[in-house]
């Protein structure tokens, strides 16, 4: 495979990591992404066949559909494989993306950002991104004076879990959602007094 090739795909994979990160979807749900699926207009994915075999939608960013757009504008562009595949994520002969190119391309940067050591067989997994985004949405609802235990149902059907405790079981042991409740916790104190 040429270079340009290698670093392509390199660039289709970041961009998939981009995506999980903002999106907090699975690894499989945006594997599994077609043309199909997206509707710019509305800024919305088509999530298919989740874990639970459901679908749901998934609005984007503005900034999000506008990456996207790009993409898929560039890839006719420039590759005629990968324009006549149905797949958003595809490797150069307009396949899906294969799953241990994606973990292999994971674990590479994550060594050279020093997240893992050149020999660590654990460290950062891709599915941290989706617990990420969970985190740091109950944190701007914190920031914003939301009502999180009343938003969380929101955040669960977002994420295709089928039961709020599955959406808690991700939030545990944050840092972040510490602090928060700990200044919540010393604001009704201070109320109090």
């Amino acid at each position: 495979m040429p270079i340009y090739s290698l670093q392509a795909q390199a660039m289709d994979i970041l961009l998939l990591f981009g995506l999980l990160s903002v999106s907090g979807l699975r690894l499989g749900e945006a594997r599994n992404l077609k043309l199909s699926d997206i509707d710019f207009d509305a800024a919305v994915l088509t999530i298919r066949g989740t874990k639970f075999g459901k679908s749901r939608l998934v609005p984007m960013h503005a900034s999000t559909c506008a990456v996207l757009q790009d993409y898929t504008k560039r890839r006719r562009q420039h590759c005629a494989a990968q324009a006549a595949s149905p797949y958003l994520f595809t490797s150069r002969l307009g396949n899906r993306l294969d799953v241990g190119d994606i973990h292999r391309t994971f674990y590479t940067l994550s060594r050279q950002i020093g997240l893992r050591g050149a020999t660590d067989s654990h460290g950062p997994r891709l599915h941290d991104m989706r617990h990420v985004f969970a985190t740091n949405t109950l944190v701007r609802w914190y920031e914003a004076e939301q009502d999180p235990e009343r938003l969380l149902p929101i955040l669960s059907t977002y994420l295709g879990h089928v039961h709020v405790a599955d959406t808690q079981w991700y939030l545990t042991g944050s840092p972040e959602l510490m602090k928060e409740a700990m200044r919540r916790l010393e604001r009704r104190w201070e109320d109090r007094t």
